[in-house]
């Protein structure tokens, strides 16, 4: 992977998103949006908003950076971009991982929006760091991206893309332990919420609003999920592959 034109990947999509106002209000705007319908759906159970609200703080956005990331590529694909891009001495994974550096600059963006917003006005009750939530919705999102950018590579039309959501999203939400503790799950449900990622994600943000702090299961959950996360990037660039001899 060269660093140089992995940058020069990045700054062409950013320049690129900069120019689309929809893109980018679906970005920032949307999980802000949804953050401020759930604090008032539970506005009479603050803890259950607490609860639940420190978990979707990561949810919501890795949702819409799944879907920008995915759709964003296919784009490229459909006009030709891509194809033309392949074709220069440019690595794969030089391709991905500048387009993830690009969205990750919005993820950052959008994970602190989102953990300012549930901290400072919507009194989210955290017994730990905001940082560290901030770190855990962040990493979240990238996750998010990352398997955006892998689906894109199997998906024919945007259409295909976002019907790849309910396939790979939300299994991980009902089973992440949302709703309900994972291991009061049938025990085959409970063991594969352990494959999934999603589930270290909602563990880490149940870490800091206990106070649990960065020791521990922490550290570990979010370790798990940056693992994942590259590696499903470093796995889109072996499949990324050309449409057109």
């Amino acid at each position: 992977m060269n660093a140089a034109r992995t940058l020069a990947t990045a700054r062409r999509v950013l320049r690129q998103l900069g120019h689309d106002p929809r893109t980018v209000a679906l970005l920032l705007g949307v999980p802000l949006l949804l953050l401020v319908l759930l604090h008032y759906v539970f506005v009479s159970d603050p803890r259950l908003f607490d609860r639940v609200g420190s978990s979707l703080l990561g949810i919501f956005p890795m949702i819409t950076m799944f879907l920008v990331a995915s759709i964003t590529t296919l784009r490229e694909r459909a006009s030709g971009t891509l194809e033309r891009l392949l074709t220069m001495p440019l690595g794969k994974a030089d391709l991905l991982f500048g387009y993830a550096l690009a969205l990750g600059a919005f993820a950052v963006l959008q994970a602190g929006l989102a953990t300012a917003l549930a901290v400072w006005f919507l009194d989210l009750d955290i017994a730990g760091s905001s940082w560290l939530l901030l770190v855990a919705a962040l990493l979240t999102a990238l996750l998010g991206i990352a398997l955006g950018l892998f689906v894109s590579a199997f998906a024919a039309t945007e259409f295909q893309a976002v019907q790849f959501l309910p396939a790979l999203l939300i299994p991980q939400i009902l089973l992440c332990g949302l709703f309900t503790p994972r291991d009061t799950m049938q025990p085959v449900l409970e063991h594969l919420s352990h494959a999934l990622p999603m589930s270290y994600s909602v563990d880490a943000m149940t870490e800091v609003l206990r106070g649990h702090g960065v020791a521990g299961d922490f550290l570990r959950d979010v370790v798990v999920v940056a693992a994942v996360g590259l590696g499903i990037l470093g796995l889109g660039a072996v499949t990324l592959r050309r449409r057109t001899a």
